[in-house]
């Protein structure tokens, strides 16, 4: 099989919403309850077969509190995809999902000609629903969103590994859009057992 292809991939949201959970989930196949606040930004990687082509998933989990905000900016630079994360029983975090979109199409530097592909994720399905898949498809067509809607739940797993498939097919489809290259691997701040994890529920 040929080289993998990498793909760079941003995950936003507020805190609690699960990112860190979701990308552990992903990479390691395994839940923890323990939570510690991401600072700045931290990032994680496995390869996986997308349409027949292979593609390694570089995902950076950025923090989800405002005071970091200014940290992790700079990390969203040569984006390949943006998941946009909130909590599906928790209102307020879907409703600051305009803010996360506007904070990543003002400072991400990857020209796709005006359409950034998202994936819009609502975790925490296991604590079950207030926000309708309508309300969601309303806000992506309000914003103008090349995005599709996925719900998942990291304490489960159930359709966590479909959210990563979803996000390096939104990457691979908008390639031809695709102006500025790719930024090359770089190598994580911190091995896995040392990620910061986030609870899902």
């Amino acid at each position: 099989m040929s080289s993998s292809r990498l793909l760079k991939t941003i995950l936003l949201g507020s805190s609690n919403v699960g990112k860190t959970a979701l990308i552990h989930r992903f990479v390691n196949q395994k839940f923890t309850n323990s939570y510690k606040a991401t600072i700045g930004a931290d990032f994680m990687t496995k390869s996986i077969t997308v349409e027949g082509k292979e593609v390694t998933m570089q995902t950076w989990d950025t923090a989800g509190n405002e005071r970091f905000i200014s940290l992790s900016i700079a990390f969203y630079r040569g984006a390949d995809c943006c998941g946009l994360v909130f909590d599906v029983s928790n209102p307020k975090s879907f409703e600051q999902l305009t803010m996360w979109k506007n904070e990543f199409l003002k400072n991400c530097t990857t020209n796709k000609n005006g359409k950034f592909p998202f994936v819009i994720i609502g975790n925490k399905i296991d604590k079950g629903s207030v926000i309708s898949k309508e309300a969601v498809t309303d806000w992506i067509q309000f914003n103008g969103l090349d995005a599709i809607y996925v719900e998942s739940s990291a304490l489960t797993g159930d359709n966590v590994d479909f959210v990563f498939e979803c996000l390096a097919k939104k990457a691979l489809e908008s390639e031809p859009l695709l102006v500025q290259p790719n930024e090359t691997l770089v190598q994580p701040f911190k091995n896995d057992d040392e990620v910061e994890q986030a609870p899902c529920c």
